[in-house]
């Protein structure tokens, strides 16, 4: 069997190419599925929607009317409205509504995306009840692996490290003392779901309970599951995770590694495949762990398995159950589009290729674009997207377009940009061009910060973990600009906003023939 990557790009198939609808599919074979419902929104129901549209499958979405504007309603073949008086966040965590949904337009399967439902195991029993397929692994893995307490014990069980913790559903009269017993400085995480939502660092024993109700309520709010745990927390570890694949016949095959140390309170902003400065020895091991315990699950679908890496050694961390906000990467490097494979398991096809045929080309590095400012510590920016143009020849999973209003409703996540290089240096190289070319206006945008952080001298040799931007606050500063440059710059700027083009263009003839003048 011939490896499907290396098929797609000796057909002229760039990365980018895939998730845009343009890429071919896997395998002519017809499947016992013919409609998709996305549970999701924005950037991820757009991209899983183009392959969706790619395999002729029929498209269906959901939607809030927050999202009036998104790029995925113009993919979707039919969409289903949330009531305009719900809670934009609590409308997409309803699994009835969304079951129900499903049901009323025909769907044979729900793809969950990721965030909100995609690692509840009740929605995906609730799919499974209806008649339905469930994009994603089935409810006992969700329930195992899902849930980061039963999946560390799993984990240690069969002998797979894991680093010490404490779990509050062990005995909780006694968690905050078992948890201030590994040592300061902890980490608080939730129970269920990821992303960074609900994740407290503790230094100071006194600040313990606090931090452990916070991450509490946090966790209830985005996950309905207010369960924690807490582990030591590593100053400077690396974040490595493998992308998995099983099928429902058995087999498991790694998708190689993915470096995530780059990190702002817990959000990734810059991955990278494959992760830089490790030895083949290392990388073997990592990624064949990840592969044991996928095996050990008896896992089917796609799955990540997230390693801490510190001083030459790792420990697992969690496994995510769904797909990942950084999947593009692993896709530009194996030329495979994961989306149609989570399909394509989920209806009972093998997986199409051997652990020997998974080959990697190049590197690949993502870049979360956000509407934020940097140097006000990250406040969210809102606004109206007015001009949003991606240079050619990169790849740009957006959630937004022209027109589309970015509130605080959401994630402030714009969109993702992906590169892809021969070499790690070359694919630096292109996503700082890349960056240079992006024409985006409305909203204020931590593109200039990605900027700085790409050209940093840690950033480039490789040497990341994910204390790095704590550590450089200076590069959250925006450098001053000349009173005079900003001037021009923005005179130039000016013409590509539509509504100053608009107002210029409603001038009236004779006042625009009197030019410049003025009393």
């Amino acid at each position: 069997m011939s490896n499907h990557g290396l098929i797609l790009r000796e057909r002229g198939i760039e990365s980018a190419d895939i998730a845009q609808g343009t890429a071919p599919g896997l395998s002519d074979a017809p499947i016992p599925i013919t409609s998709v419902l996305v549970a999701n929104r924005g950037e991820i129901a757009a991209r899983i929607l183009r392959t969706v549209k790619a395999m002729r499958l029929r498209a269906l979405l959901i939607a809030h009317p927050a999202d009036a504007h998104a790029p995925a309603l113009a993919l979707a073949d039919a969409v289903h409205w949330f009531d305009p008086a719900s809670s934009p966040v609590s409308a997409f965590l309803d699994i009835a509504s969304i079951v129900q949904a499903g049901r009323a337009m025909g769907a044979d399967a729900i793809h969950p995306g990721y965030g909100f439902l995609s690692e509840n195991a009740d929605f995906a029993r609730a799919v499974a009840e209806a008649g339905m397929v469930f994009i994603g692994p089935g409810h006992e893995a969700i329930e195992l692996m899902g849930d980061k307490v039963r999946a560390r014990e799993f984990v240690a069980s069969r002998n797979f490290p894991v680093a010490p913790s404490a779990i509050e559903d062990h005995d909780p009269p006694t968690f905050l003392a078992r948890a201030e017993a590994l040592g300061m400085p902890l980490l608080i995480k939730p129970s269920a779901g990821g992303g960074g939502k609900g994740m407290r660092i503790v230094r100071d024993p006194a600040m313990l309970a606090e931090e452990v109700e916070r991450g509490r309520s946090e966790a209830r709010r985005y996950f309905g599951d207010g369960r924690l745990y807490a582990e030591r927390y590593f100053e400077r570890p690396r974040h490595i995770e493998v992308q998995i694949f099983g099928d429902h016949h058995g087999n498991i095959v790694h998708l190689h590694e993915r470096e995530c140390s780059i990190q702002r309170r817990f959000q990734k902003i810059i991955e990278e495949a494959p992760a830089p400065a490790l030895s083949d020895a290392l990388r073997s091991a990592i990624c064949e762990a990840a592969a044991g315990i996928a095996r050990a699950v008896g896992y089917a679908n796609a799955g990540t398995v997230e390693f801490i890496f510190e001083d030459g050694a790792f420990y697992f961390l969690e496994m995510n159950t769904r797909l990942q906000v950084e999947h593009p990467v692993t896709e530009a490097i194996t030329g495979l589009d994961l989306v149609e494979l989570q399909i394509r398991i989920a209806a009972g096809v093998p997986l199409p290729l051997v652990q020997e045929e998974a080959t990697c080309s190049g590197h690949a590095i993502e870049l979360r674009i956000c509407a934020e400012e940097p140097a006000n510590d990250f406040a969210p920016s809102i606004g109206t997207i007015l001009k949003l143009q991606m240079p050619p020849h990169v790849r740009f999973d957006a959630g937004v377009t022209e027109g589309s209003q970015v509130t605080t409703a959401f994630d402030p996540m714009i969109g993702k940009l992906i590169v892809h290089g021969r070499n790690r240096a070359h694919a630096i190289e292109q996503a700082r061009l890349a960056l240079r070319q992006v024409v985006l206006f409305g909203v204020q945008t931590n593109m200039p910060y990605l900027q700085r952080l790409l050209s940093d001298p840690d950033m480039i040799a490789g040497e990341v973990h994910t204390g790095l931007i704590r550590e450089k606050p200076d590069l959250a500063h925006e450098p001053e600009l000349d009173a005079e440059l900003l001037g021009r710059l923005s005179a130039l700027a000016a013409p590509l906003v539509p509504e100053l083009r608009r107002e210029v263009a409603q001038i009236p003839a004779l006042h625009a023939a009197l030019g410049g003048w003025r009393n």
